[in-house]
């Protein structure tokens, strides 16, 4: 099993199983445990889960964090402070089609962003598999409607989420700039800490505001799945499989977050999946498979 989590494609893989059920519970506990909240307890657990692991590699690397310490500073903020707390407070007032259909602009923005900034060429064969997955998602989201997509609402909750979805994007890029040699562990206790420094004083603003958390054994455990799954273990194998395939080729698994939400829906909800899922999920590995499969040379980054 251990040989098997070393495939950065498997590790993607899972990390997006774990960040739709993170988009599900947002959703789910919107009316039992406010955005900021959410977040800061995410990152408590995540912390207290990673902090043991990385203690014993403090002493000898400090010098190499405390060297990048612009970087580290940097991509704490986006990848911690940022974007899950953007997307909780998103999911409080946007419909889960809107948030699904935006979030899946998260590979466009950041192979787009990589091309403007960053001069980075991709193949024919990336931009039509991000076309082609994209595709899928649209008549997921669409429900196999076109006219759909034209009638989606425009809310603040939208705006949220786009906002969301660049500074995950910015997040992705900027880790070809994280202190490589510095052990993970470490590394993501380190970037953990800067978000729960920004999120302090955030969530301290909310309860001021009135707005607590209803504590109940099933608010509980969604806070502890969020610290565990997409906060501590989704962190830890996004972080790795983008250092070996690239930013742009890893973010775009994030467009099987719309097929993983169709399956926790069928599950947990009783949702049984239609034909239109069917149709989508096909377009979306179809994608995903033309991306990862062409190789043609080295890994787009």
């Amino acid at each position: 099993m251990h040989a098997r989590l070393q495939n950065p494609y498997l590790l993607l893989v899972l990390t997006v199983l774990f960040w739709s059920g993170n988009m599900v519970i947002g959703r789910a506990l919107r009316e039992q445990v406010p955005p900021l909240a959410l977040a800061f307890w995410r990152w408590a657990i995540a912390f207290a889960l990673v902090l043991p692991l990385a203690l014993p590699h403090l002493r000898a690397q400090w010098p190499l964090l405390r060297a990048h310490w612009k970087a580290v500073s940097v991509l704490g903020l986006l990848g911690v402070g940022g974007y899950n707390t953007l997307a909780y407070i998103g999911l409080q007032y946007t419909p889960a089609t809107n948030a699904a259909l935006l979030n899946s602009f998260i590979p466009i923005a950041t192979i787009a962003l990589s091309w403007a900034f960053l001069g980075k060429h991709l193949r024919t064969t990336d931009w039509l598999g991000v076309l082609i997955s994209f595709a899928g998602v649209s008549i997921i989201v669409s429900q196999g409607d076109p006219v759909r997509l034209a009638r989606l609402g425009f809310n603040v909750g939208d705006l949220w989420m786009l906002v969301a979805v660049f500074t995950w994007a910015l997040y992705t890029i900027g880790l070809q700039w994280r202190p490589a040699a510095v052990d993970p562990m470490l590394l993501l206790a380190a970037f953990t800490l800067v978000g729960l420094t920004a999120l302090a004083p955030a969530y301290a603003w909310e309860v001021a505001q009135g707005r607590t958390i209803t504590v109940s054994p099933a608010t509980l455990a969604g806070i502890a799945y969020t610290g565990i799954f997409p906060g501590f273990l989704g962190y830890v194998f996004y972080n790795r499989a983008v250092g070996e395939v690239g930013a742009s080729r890893a973010s775009l698994f994030l467009h099987l977050m719309p097929v993983f939400a169709t399956i926790l829906s069928a599950i947990f909800l009783a949702e049984m999946p239609q034909a239109y899922h069917y149709l989508g999920i096909a377009l979306i590995f179809a994608g995903i498979y033309l991306t990862t499969a062409t190789s043609g040379g080295a890994p787009a980054r």
